[in-house]
């Protein structure tokens, strides 16, 4: 388990990185045939990402409900991309699985949504929390002094010492 940072923290990730959901929503929840492949597919997925890091993945938290969330920090639109379409990599054979399987009968949703982020465009803060999110994809440091409010977070680009865009 990670450990609990008691004070004020906030995550700093340099440059620009993606920010990406993707999760399967159970329409059906009997069709286990159909929506059991989906859910194993993913952590062999994660797994593969974690292994090689060379392939951009930063990090990743997963919450299971009806409806799945999976959010996943890349470090930049271009790598994912790459994992996506990559012919010696685990998504495309599940993917091509899925729609064989699945296709649009209705009884497996899947979605994902994909945000890319530049420095000076996101703020986070964090309390009594242990790494988490972008705090566990980049760097936690103390939110404190410009770093202490939202909109100082937001202002300082995501930069670890909190120094504005005008001061570099």
């Amino acid at each position: 388990m990670n450990a609990i940072h008691p004070a004020r923290m906030t995550a700093r990730l340099d440059g620009d990185f993606v920010v990406f959901l993707i999760g399967m929503r159970f329409n059906r929840l009997w069709r286990v045939d159909r929506w059991a492949p989906v859910v194993a597919a993913m952590p062999r997925m994660l797994r593969e990402l974690a292994q090689k890091p060379e392939l951009g993945f930063l990090h990743g938290e997963s919450y299971f409900g009806r409806t799945t969330l999976m959010l996943l920090y890349w470090r930049s639109l271009d790598p994912l991309l790459a994992y996506a379409k990559a012919k010696d990599a685990r998504h495309l054979p599940a993917w091509a699985a899925f729609n064989r399987a699945v296709g649009t009968d209705g009884s497996v949703g899947i979605w994902h949504e994909t945000y890319l982020v530049g420095p000076g465009r996101y703020e986070n803060v964090y309390v009594n929390m242990p790494a988490f999110g972008l705090g566990a994809a980049g760097a936690l440091v103390p939110a404190v002094g410009p770093l202490a409010s939202a909109q100082g977070r937001a202002a300082h680009g995501g930069r670890r010492d909190g120094a504005s865009a005008e001061s570099r």
